[in-house]
Order: structure tokens, then C-alpha cells, then sequence
């Protein structure tokens, strides 16, 4: 048999709904929300340990960057004594 829904709103239908039927939709609906919540958790979690890495990285390319440039820097030096 199965719910009806109304082809406007697209809500459950009052001629063929009862309180259980209602009650189970919520049950559902609550379940689903619940696991929904429970994937955005870990992805916020994710994200912050990957915000902190991308941190990191971009701090030790600086850094990199810096002892390159130095090197750099060294070398023309000792060209220009040449």
C-alpha cells in the first residue's frame, strides 16, 4: 500500500497517513539527519588536520625557498670574486 503524497506539496497525504506511519517517517527522517551530522563531524575534523598540514608545508617552502635564495646568493658571490 505504502504512503501517499500530495502532488502539491509533496508531503504525506492526510487521507492515507496515521500517527505510526508519521511516527516511522520521523524515526527515518531523525536516523538520517543523525548520520548526515555525524559525516559532517569528520569532515570538519578532516579539514582541520589538513588545514593545519597545508600550514606546515606552506611554512617549510619558506623556508626552502629562503635557503635556496641564500645559495643563490653564495654562489654569485663567489662567480663575482672569480
Amino acid at each position: 500500500m505504502g504512503i501517499k503524497y500530495d502532488k502539491t506539496t509533496g508531503l504525506p497525504s492526510n487521507d492515507n497517513t496515521d500517527y505510526n506511519t508519521l511516527l516511522d517517517m520521523w524515526r527515518e527522517e531523525k536516523e538520517t539527519r543523525q548520520k548526515v551530522e555525524g559525516v559532517n563531524n569528520n569532515h570538519q575534523e578532516l579539514n582541520g588536520k589538513l588545514q593545519v598540514r597545508v600550514s606546515e608545508l606552506e611554512e617549510d617552502n619558506k623556508k626552502l625557498s629562503k635557503q635556496i635564495e641564500d645559495k643563490d646568493k653564495h654562489i654569485k658571490q663567489l662567480i663575482d670574486v672569480m
